[in-house]
């Protein structure tokens, strides 16, 4: 008879809990890894639009978005406790509730996820090395990349996007393979960096150009009639849009809260996520306004207020000030694929078969399913058909950490026993049903029904980014339900 231990294949060094000594994360590291978070594309042109573009209340987005910032806290802290006082990560945690076989396929959910958006953001960051190489390319002859052998395309991608991605992909996988240690180092240099690199570019227009943007920033902003019944909406508006930009990070936010110092470390470090809203949102609107202004000062026309990086780059057209700003994208790009893509990735498909792989073996999986997704995506994925099937394969991530939380504070009392997690017996109750626990599969597949709901019924639409707090909160009642 095959004992059961060997049955689940659950004995891994990469999924155990972390060494004491190796605990070293302090509330300056989780401070770094919020801005990382947030240092993004996505991230500059969501806030500065929000503040900019779309006729809102200046005070009614910075509540909103603080208040967004409150509930992501709130939520973080409480799946954070469990790692960090066990120091064990997202996918091992998800067997307390799930079984062992259910915390290998709901957690590999989680790992799509992050491969299929992995693959996605390194295109993106290809496409910024890309235009790095044709200007060096251009500097060099101005005729080069004109060139036939540069006008051939493969799938929407010609040779210097090819090598492009090929590099980003490389450089990536031997970056984020160097272990835990280097990955914190390189999201600090990350924060750190890009901060500066901001900052700087912000000193230099305010210096040049006070007078016109502070008048700028007072015409551009509005701050009148704060208590009003009409910013009720645009007020939850924000806070459902800021908190669906963060909660992909939520549920496996115990891959990174196992190595906190201590619990009071972590704490502190996802308050200064707040810190980071604050700090990001003033940076990004006075440098969206300040470009405006020189764009002005240049005659250069615009049809609306720029707010995506990459439009200000190619409007204010000088090659030496876009080649620094796509490095900064670019690093900026790369940690936070590190953070919410591949770390998350890695973790859940070593424990989907913890005997067979380790870090690099499943860093080399994640790399060639990237290189696939950024193959097709111009063809295939980036339709508004797949990116819909992905919003809805991202429905179960609210419902499974509802379950984990009912389970681990109110049915488990804040139990583990370390030992059956990695050698089960047959009368562990982390086996439940072969590996199932059917009354967590039932709860997550009903609040992911809630949650998908809000994609697909056009009725419920308005509800779509709180999709994941709808999903969270069912799955959460019904499971204590069901065990009561």
């Amino acid at each position: 008879m095959i004992p059961v231990k060997d049955k689940y294949q659950l004995r891994n060094w990469e999924l155990v809990s972390i060494n004491p000594n190796n605990r070293d994360w302090s509330g300056f590291d989780y401070f770094n890894f919020w801005a990382v978070s947030i240092q993004s594309i996505i991230g500059f042109s969501l806030i500065a639009s929000l503040y900019l573009l779309y006729d809102l209340n200046s005070l009614v987005v910075l509540s909103g978005t603080l208040f967004a910032g409150l509930i992501v806290f709130f939520l973080t802290n409480l799946i954070g406790n469990i790692s960090q006082n066990s120091g064990l990560p997202f996918p091992v945690i998800l067997r307390l509730s799930m079984g062992f076989n259910g915390a290998r396929y709901l957690g590999l959910i989680r790992g799509f996820i992050g491969i299929f958006m992995f693959g996605v953001q390194t295109f993106f960051i290809s496409k910024s090395l890309g235009y790095i190489l044709r200007i060096i390319l251009f500097k060099i002859d101005s005729q080069l990349i004109n060139h036939e052998f540069f006008l051939i395309f493969f799938f929407g991608l010609n040779p210097i996007d090819w090598f492009s991605l090929i590099i980003c992909l490389i450089i990536q996988f031997i970056l984020f393979t160097k272990g835990a240690g280097f990955n914190k180092n390189f999201i600090k240099f990350s924060s750190i960096f890009i901060y500066i690199g901001l900052i700087t570019f912000l000193l230099i227009i305010i210096s040049e150009n006070y007078v016109a943007l502070i008048s700028s920033l007072l015409l551009s902003t509005s701050t009148e009639n704060f208590i009003s019944r009409n910013n009720v909406f645009p007020f939850i508006s924000v806070v459902g849009t800021m908190f669906a930009y963060f909660s992909i990070l939520v549920v496996n936010f115990g891959d990174f809260a196992r190595y906190a110092k201590n619990n009071s470390e972590m704490k502190i470090g996802n308050l200064t996520l707040l810190l980071n809203l604050v700090l990001f949102s003033l940076v990004a609107i006075l440098i969206c306004l300040g470009s405006d202004i020189i764009l002005s000062q240049r005659s250069i026309t615009v049809d609306r207020l720029l707010t995506n990086p990459n439009d200000i780059i190619g409007k204010i057209n000088d090659n030496y000030l876009t080649i620094i700003s796509l490095i900064f994208i670019l690093i900026s790009s790369a940690s936070t694929n590190l953070i919410a893509n591949y770390i998350p990735s890695q973790n859940t498909l070593i424990n989907f078969i913890p005997n067979s792989l380790n870090s690099k073996s499943a860093g080399i999986i994640i790399t060639i399913l990237a290189l696939i997704v950024s193959t097709f995506w111009l063809s295939i994925f980036s339709q508004r058909l797949s990116l819909s099937i992905f919003d809805t394969l991202a429905s179960f991530l609210g419902p499974i950490f509802g379950v984990i939380i009912a389970d681990y504070y109110f049915i488990k009392k804040k139990k583990i026993n370390h030992k059956e997690l990695f050698y089960p017996e047959e009368t562990t109750e982390y086996i439940y049903n072969g590996g199932w626990n059917i009354k967590a599969l039932y709860a997550v597949i009903i609040g992911f029904i809630f949650s998908a709901s809000t994609i697909w019924n056009v009725n419920l639409l308005h509800l779509q980014t709180f999709g994941w707090l709808i999903g969270a909160l069912v799955s959460y009642i019904l499971y204590l339900l069901l065990k009561k």
